[in-house]
């Protein structure tokens, strides 16, 4: 039987993230048609230039035409509508947090198997070439590292998602999954919480988190927060070898990056020609759903952050 050409995708959610980066990757990738998507607001949904826009995220998740459904809803709405996309028989790429805790992630997992299906975290940046460069440079040091990786930036609305405890906000869920998971890249996935301390604001959420995180590969301070001046930052050091990742550390995007590596005294800069690391994630998953062979964020991987991250939620709220 002849595969198709194309994968079909079906968004639920038209937000910020869904309109200024996914639909244009969508619309700009050589194998995937946006071909409907839905939101409370059909205006919105329209705005990303589907085949056809529509107000039922159900419709979507069961449409005989969608291949790939894509999430980008508030953090506790991920769980129901990834299980009911993959209860369908589709594809899943679901924004980060993937899951509330580790608990929901098994659950998806769960259901990814039974249904047969691929699920995804859309960690975007784990598909930029500097961050794969990262991953291939860091199998060959086996010296104990220190890490250190922050996320910081201020001015989350009143009103928004992130500040609401009930919809699964705060600094941690939010910009901590990428600092945590780069941690979690040089020590391992099999890491212990050492230490952890939260800022909880007006609303209950925590607006800023640090933690230290150890493990038999060395030991990491990550730092996420909603209140702290825009920064990010990561950098791994071992005894004869620096990487230090140069410029926005997580969210290089249509622009060029470097790479700053320090080996036995000698330095280096290597250079990344600009890319949209969203368009390379929606290759790849578009190629899975092809039936083709593609590298994606494996899930353990993403499990493995989850369960970091609710180590640490219970360690801060413990000090």
């Amino acid at each position: 039987m002849t595969r198709p050409a194309t994968a079909r995708w079906g968004f639920l959610g038209a937000g910020f993230v869904a309109s200024r980066a996914l639909a244009p990757a969508v619309h700009s990738a050589k194998h995937a048609v946006l071909q409907v998507a839905a939101s409370r607001d059909i205006r919105r949904a329209d705005a990303l230039q589907p085949k056809r826009a529509c107000e039922s995220y159900e419709a979507v998740c069961c449409a005989d035409d969608v291949d790939v459904v894509y999430i980008s809803l508030p953090n506790v709405d991920h769980l129901p509508w990834v299980l009911a996309a993959l209860e369908s028989g589709k594809h899943v790429l679901c924004e980060k947090p993937l899951g509330l805790n580790a608990r929901q992630v098994a659950q998806m997992e769960t259901a990814s198997v039974r249904a047969g299906a691929h699920l995804v975290e859309a960690a975007w940046n784990r598909w930029h070439p500097r961050t794969r460069r990262v991953e291939e440079l860091l199998r060959a040091v086996t010296d104990p590292v220190a890490v250190q990786a922050r996320f910081t930036f201020t001015g989350v609305p009143a009103g928004n998602y992130r500040l609401d405890p009930a919809r699964g906000g705060g600094a941690l869920l939010d910009v901590g999954c990428y600092s945590v998971a780069a941690a979690l890249m040089a020590l391992g996935e099999a890491v212990s919480v050492e230490a952890a301390e939260q800022k909880v604001g007006v609303t209950g959420t925590d607006l800023t988190t640090d933690a230290t995180l150890t493990s038999p590969r060395g030991r990491a301070e990550v730092t996420a927060s909603f209140e702290l001046t825009e920064s990010q930052g990561w950098n791994i050091q071992a005894p004869q070898f620096l990487l230090d990742v140069e410029g926005p550390a997580f969210t290089s995007w249509r622009q060029p990056s470097r790479l700053r590596v320090v080996d036995h005294g000698v330095e280096r800069r290597e250079t990344f020609a600009d890319c949209d690391a969203y368009e390379l994630m929606v290759d790849s998953m578009s190629a899975l759903a092809l039936g083709h062979d593609a590298w994606v964020l494996p899930l353990s991987t993403s499990l493995a952050v989850a369960k970091t991250l609710d180590g640490i939620s219970v360690a801060g709220r413990a000090a």
